[in-house]
């Protein structure tokens, strides 16, 4: 008999997304371990799986293997790393630490600049850039609730179609896309119109479009970000980007997006690397950015909890 051994799948983070993720990896027959810091997590992770509340109410678990230890992750196959924005310097250390030169490393972060550091420390020819428009609440460390289910969308690599396979395998919807920067300034205009406002309002995504107002801010906010991504000569995946934003906030309606979870748990939010970025671009290409810059300063502003 000839042994097989599992694919490993390192997910980096524990939380709402890399818990989703991980159950999904792990239910598929991979071999799975989650690399983060949060001990509460790792502890319920390691006690009880990832488990997945899904919208017919069942439950997926699945067996992982949480750790704080970079030590835990060697031989990895394919590492994705859904840390918030300003984990990444700490996670790119660790990533450097573990994993083998033939590992390549896929990026779901919200924001800008992510790939950016995990490239110049990994080699760009081992990161790859990527969305996803699937949305997930944490109830409890260990336990995510999927608010929707969304699309993988990752920048073409050599490998893609290896990569694609793990996702595949996982019946996680994933595709290939040539033009990088529209992918990433495509969701960045979908973070931008959703997070920051549901997380100043503490509303889930789908309350957005109950509000005559809040959608007329929502409508200010996706214009601005694409009249700076049009300054920088970027063409966005879509020609309707209000359709788009209006698309992923009925698909995640139930779902509390990760900028409101954070201020929920009196953490960092990723809004420097989604409006900030916006603002700093924007002002240094010429474009006005009013409603941006008033979403980075609230959310800066706002007390946790």
């Amino acid at each position: 008999m000839v042994f097989v051994r599992k694919k490993k799948i390192l997910i980096v983070g524990t939380g709402a997304l890399a818990t989703l993720f991980a159950a999904r990896f792990s239910s598929a027959g991979l071999q799975v371990t989650m690399l983060g810091s949060w001990k509460h997590a790792l502890d319920a992770l390691n006690t009880k799986g990832a488990r997945l509340l899904l919208p017919d109410g069942s439950w997926l678990v699945s067996p992982v293997l949480a750790t704080n230890d970079p030590a835990d992750c060697l031989d990895s196959d394919l590492a994705v790393v859904l840390v918030k924005a300003w984990q990444t310097q700490r996670s790119v250390r660790q990533l450097a630490a573990c994993l083998p030169a033939d590992c390549l490393v896929v990026t779901l972060q919200n924001g800008l600049g992510n790939h950016q550091i995990l490239a110049e420390s990994l080699g760009s020819q081992r990161v790859v850039l990527g969305v996803t428009t699937t949305g997930a609440t944490l109830l409890e460390p260990g336990i995510a609730r999927l608010g929707g289910e969304g699309l993988v969308s990752l920048g073409f690599h050599p490998r893609h179609a290896e990569i694609t396979g793990y996702f595949q395998q996982a019946s996680i919807s994933c595709e290939v896309v040539a033009d990088t920067q529209s992918l990433i300034w495509s969701k960045l205009v979908v973070s931008a119109a959703i997070n920051p406002l549901t997380a100043l309002l503490r509303i889930p995504n789908g309350e957005l479009l109950n509000r005559p107002m809040v959608r007329d801010v929502m409508s200010a906010l996706i214009r601005e970000t694409v009249n700076v991504a049009s300054a920088q000569g970027i063409k966005l995946a879509y020609d309707d980007p209000w359709s788009v934003v209006e698309q992923v906030v009925r698909a995640t309606a139930s779902n509390h997006s990760s900028m409101f979870q954070d201020i929920q748990r009196g953490a960092p939010t990723e809004i420097d690397a989604i409006c900030g970025e916006i603002v700093q671009i924007g002002e240094a290409s010429g474009v006005q950015v009013p409603v941006n810059t008033l979403m980075w300063q609230l959310i800066h502003s706002m007390p946790p909890g």
